[in-house]
């Protein structure tokens, strides 16, 4: 699987215990292709707090010690806007591949946000395959993509 991301690094990897099905889904998917990836948590059903694993994962792409992110949650809003918090984190909800294709596409993202509540499972691992292939188109979107750290 040919990726624009430098697959020697791990791929960071976290859910609430909403996403925590689809968690473990993706990382069997992810061994199968032999792309190696760090766990962030959470590691059962029971009801945790969305940012006490969104932050790491983020903290991991943000200081580079990942090639990317996925995260999973119930609506995959919480998530998103936890991860976004980080510099350089560009963290991109989809619920379907052209959303996936179209985050990397045109804003570089580097944390995929799944809503695990609506979508299946079979999309979920579509839309990570494909956010692993994409390349950033670069041209007009970087000039876009480049005004949105804040000073």
């Amino acid at each position: 699987m040919h990726s624009p991301f430098d697959l020697s690094k791990p791929v960071a990897i976290g859910s609430d215990h909403a996403g925590y099905d689809y968690k473990e889904m993706l990382i069997s998917f992810l061994e199968g292709k032999g792309i190696a990836f760090t766990d962030y948590g959470t590691y059962s059903k029971d009801s945790v707090d969305y940012p006490d694993y969104a932050h790491p994962v983020a903290s991991a792409v943000e200081k580079g010690e990942a090639a990317f992110g996925i995260l999973i949650c119930g609506s995959a809003n919480g998530v998103a806007i936890t991860a976004n918090k980080h510099q350089g984190v560009r963290a991109a909800i989809c619920w379907g591949e052209e959303l996936a294709q179209l985050a990397r596409a045109h804003n570089n993202a580097n944390i995929i946000c799944l809503p695990a509540r609506f979508i299946r499972e079979s999309d979920a691992e579509k839309m990570v395959a494909t956010f692993i292939t994409t390349e950033f188109e670069g041209g007009r979107h970087a000039n876009r993509v480049n005004k949105i750290a804040c000073s």
